[in-house]
Parts: structure tokens; sequence; C-alpha cells
């Protein structure tokens, strides 16, 4: 028994002595083995969110700058709105196609003069119809009051020596029109003329040397208070031996145009060949006897 307790507390001690050498010789592990791996862990996750957050800054600068962008866009877009609408108010477009081209009319609001007006739409649609029976080309026409130069336009492209007349301060839109719409198209290229009604004929325009084989008129009556000065202007281009023919296109307003009309009809042998949509078409042609003083305008 002795022998027993003695050898027991040796084996307790051997065995504490092979358990602490075991204790030493185990692999890490455990708890106190998984802390390195715990802060690699937590080191590369805070890398990640910084890196995360890096690029998150970097697009938010980015989207900022876009954004930025886009508003001065906008911005530029709108200044440029306003500045069209602006010219549009001042200066309108009118698109027509006639005599086998498209045709773009510059307008002005500031008058009368520089708007297209329908009978100079009805006549230039008259022309291009009646083309072979009124055989224009190389044909010399003279518009009175071209406005925007839509009919004398319409005239070139179909083969006219072209003259556009008007007062001295809307030749600058009429040229543009007529430039922008028959360079390069037309047989013979359009002249364009001041023309103050009744004033200055025989010195601008002698007889017969500036003759005219058509003198074109189209809503060049309105109460303007020069009605008498129009009509003696049409006479001195359409006097007898001229073998010129009037075409007068108008639409009626007022009542100055019924008294016009009568004028006209008592001025000249005249016909009424068209009347479409209110607007009126006549041809004239000089009477031979009493053409100075068989056609003035009545007063009233």
């Amino acid at each position: 028994m002795e022998m027993e307790r003695r050898s027991r507390p040796q084996e307790l001690h051997r065995e504490r002595e092979d358990g602490s050498q075991r204790a030493e010789q185990r692999p890490t592990g455990g708890a106190s083995g998984d802390a390195p791996d715990r802060s690699s862990i937590l080191q590369q996750s805070v890398q990640q969110q910084q890196s995360v957050q890096q690029q998150q800054s970097v697009q938010q600068q980015q989207s900022s700058v876009q954004q930025q962008s886009v508003l001065q866009q906008q911005s530029v877009l709108q200044q440029q709105s306003v500045q069209q609408q602006s010219v549009r108010s001042a200066l309108g477009e009118e698109s027509f196609f006639m005599a086998g081209h498209d045709i773009s009319i510059r307008e002005s609001l500031d008058s009368f003069g520089a708007v297209v007006w329908p009978a100079a739409i009805a006549l230039s649609q008259f022309l291009e119809k009646n083309r072979h029976e009124m055989e224009l080309e190389d044909k010399a026409v003279l518009e009175l009051g071209a406005g925007t130069g839509l009919l004398s336009t319409v005239a070139s492209l179909l083969g006219a020596l072209v003259t556009a007349t008007d007062l001295p301060d809307l030749l600058s839109n009429l040229t543009f029109n007529l430039l922008r719409n028959t360079r390069g198209r037309s047989r013979h290229a359009p002249q364009v003329a001041a023309l103050t009604w009744g004033q200055h004929l025989d010195r601008d325009f002698p007889q017969p040397s500036r003759r005219y084989d058509y003198v074109l008129a189209a809503d060049v009556v309105y109460p303007h208070g020069r009605l008498q000065e129009l009509l003696d202007t049409m006479r001195h281009f359409c006097r007898p031996g001229s073998r010129t023919t009037l075409l007068w296109a108008n639409k009626s307003r007022f009542h100055s145009d019924g008294q016009f009309t009568q004028s006209f009809q008592r001025s000249f042998h005249s016909t009424l060949v068209q009347e479409l949509q209110e607007v009126k078409i006549y041809t004239g042609t000089a009477k031979e006897e009493g053409w100075r003083d068989g056609g003035g305008m009545e007063e009233g």
C-alpha cells in the first residue's frame, strides 16, 4: 500500500509534466489563436469601407460636376430659346413650294409691306398654274409693292425678267428674299428698284424704253392714302400701245377696295379671271381713248 501511495504522487507529477509538455506542443488554436486573424479581417474591412467611401466621394464629385454642366447647358439653351423667340417675334419665316422649288420668305412685323398677304399667294399660284398660257419665260415683268418678294420670286423661277419695286425702306428684306430663293435657280437674276407710287415715274421708268409685258400687283389696296397715285402708276406702265397686261390680285377688306375696283375697271379693259377664298384676280389692258382722264379715284 505504501508503495502504491508513494507511486501515485510520482505519477501525478509525471502526468502534470507530460500535460504541460503536451500543452506546449499543442498547436495554436482556440481563443488565443483567433486574435491575429480577427485583427487582419477588421483591417481589411476598414480598408474596404474606406475604399468604398472614396469611390462614393469621387462619384459624388463627378455627379456634382455633371449637374453643374447640365445646369449650365440648360441655362444656355434657355437663353438661346429666349433669343430665338425674340427673333421670331421680329422676323417670321414662311415656307412655300411653288414653281418646282422650296421658297423661304423672311417677314418683318414692322411694316404692312414686309408680310406675305393672301393675294400674293393666290397670284403666285395663278402664275404657276397658267405659266404656259402666259409664256412667262424671257418676258419682262414688273411688280408694284413687291413687299417680301414672294410673287417676284415665283415669276423669276418661271423664267421671267423680273423687276421688283417697293418703298426704299423695304428693299433690304426684299433683296434678301429674292437672292436666297433665286440664286442658281432662275434663268435671269431678278432686279430690285425703289418706286414710290406717282413719283418720278417719267424720270425713273421712262416709256417706251422701260416697257414690261406684265405688271403685277397683289394686296396693294388698303387705306394708305395713296390709292390715286397707285392708279396713276398702273396707268403709267399700262398705256395705249404698250401691250402691257396688268395682273392685280386683291382681298377686299375696306370700303376703299370697292372704290378702287370701280376706278380700275374704268381705267382699263378689265376681266375677273379668278375668285377664290375672297381673293379676286383681275387682268387689265389699256384703253385706247381717254386713258389719262378716264379713271380717277372718286372721293368719299
